[in-house]
């Protein structure tokens, strides 16, 4: 596995192409935009792309780029929406008067000086408290998911259909359906609907762009439009032909983005607010 890992670019030599990434993107782009801009800039394999990070559903180029914006952003060159959108700062930064090593350097300095803290054992970043509650509470829920009977998972995903404004959802899992294992019909707006079917993986691999066409085999004839939803990643290829010109259009829900939707709708994920007091020293002098 760490030989494997070591074919992944660290953090901070994706650091420029995500700048370049979101200039190319017109200043701003989601979380997904920017990862397909900087595999594109860096060109960089499947073989690479399908390298998980640990036990989790995220890969280790999703968690080493989340380094790489969480770096420019302390660094003051990125912020981001409520909503997952990142965006530079400005328009006019110029890629030549950056140094990937300095901006490292400077956040490091920053992080030192706030605070005394025990260095991370791991060699490209130094681990903060925020994002460590992050991982484990993606960790938790995808060893969860995981452990899920292929029952329960085909019930999970009914309900989030459901709590996504789905209607009429049924699971039918029919041994011999080619992969079938609901439908449901998709209501836009109130005025306009379409019949969906949908197929769930429990599992940490790769769907590959053979498991989209048997998919897609088993849609024909019944409806124009599929959902694959997976605990795992997609590879490349299966992305690229679930979008394919002239083919059946199939919508794509991977492990990263499944719990983000769990979490979104409440789902077996609850969000406590911390209440923050502090005391105005300032006030009880104008006494």
């Amino acid at each position: 596995m760490k030989r494997l890992t070591s074919s992944v670019p660290t953090f901070d030599t994706m650091l420029l192409p995500t700048i370049q990434a979101l200039q190319t993107l017109g200043g701003s782009g989601t979380t997904e935009e920017i990862y397909d801009k900087v595999v594109q800039l860096l060109n960089l394999p499947d073989t690479v792309l399908e390298i998980l990070h640990g036990t989790t559903s995220q890969t280790e180029v999703e968690y080493r780029l989340a380094w790489s914006r969480t770096y420019l952003k302390k660094y003051g060159l990125l912020q981001n929406s409520a909503r997952g959108v990142w965006s530079l700062v400005s328009t006019s930064i110029n890629l030549d008067d950056l140094d990937a090593k300095e901006i490292v350097k400077a956040v490091r300095d920053t992080h030192k000086n706030k605070a005394t803290q025990s260095e991370s054992t791991d060699a490209d970043v130094t681990v903060e408290s925020e994002t460590l509650e992050e991982l484990t509470w993606h960790q938790q829920l995808h060893k969860l998911l995981l452990s899920l009977t292929p029952a329960a998972f085909e019930r999970l995903a009914q309900r989030l259909l459901r709590e996504s404004g789905f209607i009429q959802v049924q699971v039918t899992g029919k041994s011999g359906d080619g992969g079938i294992d609901g439908v449901g019909i998709a209501r836009i707006n109130g005025f306009l609907s379409f019949h969906v079917l949908f197929q769930c993986k429990r599992y940490q691999g790769s769907v590959s762009a053979g498991q989209i066409r048997d998919f897609r085999g088993a849609m024909q004839g019944r409806t124009d439009k599929g959902l694959f939803i997976t605990t795992g990643t997609f590879t490349r290829d299966a992305i690229k032909e679930a979008t394919r010109d002239g083919a059946p259009p199939i919508d794509l829900i991977d492990g990263e983005q499944l719990v983000q939707r769990l979490k979104e709708l409440g789902l077996g994920v609850k969000i406590t607010m911390i209440e923050s007091v502090e005391v105005d020293t300032n006030w009880f002098t104008k006494i």
